[in-house]
């Protein structure tokens, strides 16, 4: 009789807060591995235990700096040198993915080039949350389960119970988002429209959508610089809602960004753990993905459907 693969968890260094959690959810402990580092930065990680026919997960947020990227890409060639049966990188924020087309002429589309040094090294299966563009699935040769955040946000915005609720987008690109969440709710929702002139600057933004008197909730995949969420808030403010509040997947918030969010107009900001805050915020409400990632490693293993996660879209 075929022995059944034992299931380990391991992390990179990175996102070692949350891989915790996800054992823990999941019920087993997090697998020992190691990472030796020489004196000229240079690093090489190592697992601690055998990992022969087992399906190894390997958990991993690819946020700056790069090395994050590339530990999990060492962790990965590792794994399958160490005759790893399946090798699942659990990524719930996928970094680059805002490269993923040619929108001016010579530059790269570097989420198709991250794709692929994933499956070269040796990946079976990625696991991800909110991709910044759905096709990005398109670009891997192995499966991809795509989560959505909306299991997590969509049961917290309903204790909250509020009154005269209203989605809104921030920009034309997350019309889909903000129109899945006004479905859900059996609400309106509005739309900012934003020109740039430079990448993390906007120049003008105007609103589409009657926001009067309204409790509004602002949609968003990734919140780097914070600019184009606090335009929003407020010319949403600006023509009469009663407030503004942001859900926001991936809270990037480089360089001051968490200070300058403290200090503007929006009610509050709520996002996952799939990137760790520099400091804890007020202001700032985090709901973990631990759980979540837990159950589709669960499912992934017995082959049990993960769509059925989100039939409370339907």
């Amino acid at each position: 009789m075929e022995n059944k693969a034992q299931v380990k968890i391991f992390s990179c260094r990175a996102t070692r807060y949350l891989a915790d959690k996800i054992a823990k959810e999941y019920g087993a402990p997090l697998g020992s591995s190691d990472v030796a580092i020489f004196s000229d930065g240079e690093f090489r990680p190592s697992y601690e235990e055998n990992i022969r026919g087992n399906d190894v997960f390997i958990v991993q947020s690819t946020f700056q700096p790069t090395d994050n990227l590339f530990e999990l890409l060492l962790m990965i060639d590792a794994a399958k040198r160490a005759s790893a049966r399946k090798i699942i990188a659990v990524i719930p924020y996928f970094g680059y993915a805002r490269q993923d087309r040619k929108d001016k002429p010579r530059v790269p589309i570097t989420s198709k080039l991250v794709a692929n040094l994933l499956t070269t090294a040796g990946v079976s299966r990625i696991i991800t949350i909110d991709l910044h563009a759905d096709q990005i699935q398109g670009f891997f040769e192995t499966p991809v389960d795509h989560l959505y955040a909306s299991s997590l946000f969509v049961p917290h915005l309903r204790a909250m119970n509020m009154d005269n609720l209203m989605f809104a987008s921030p920009d034309t690109g997350g019309t889909r988002r903000a129109s899945m969440y006004a479905k859900i709710f059996n609400t309106g929702f509005a739309i900012c429209y934003k020109q740039r002139s430079k990448p993390n600057v906007v120049d003008q933004m105007q609103l589409i959508g009657d926001v009067e008197g309204k409790n509004v909730v602002l949609m968003d995949d990734i919140l780097d610089t914070g600019n184009t969420i606090m335009k929003a808030a407020d010319l949403i403010l600006s023509q009469g809602a009663k407030s503004v509040r942001a859900i926001v997947t991936h809270p990037v918030l480089s360089g001051n960004a968490i200070d300058r969010i403290e200090k503007s107009n929006l009610t509050e900001l709520i996002v996952s753990d799939t990137i760790p805050l520099s400091r804890p915020s007020d202001k700032i409400t985090v709901i973990s993905t631990a759980k979540l990632l837990a159950e589709v490693i669960r499912r992934v293993e017995a082959y049990e459907s993960i769509s059925n996660l989100y039939s409370f879209q339907n």
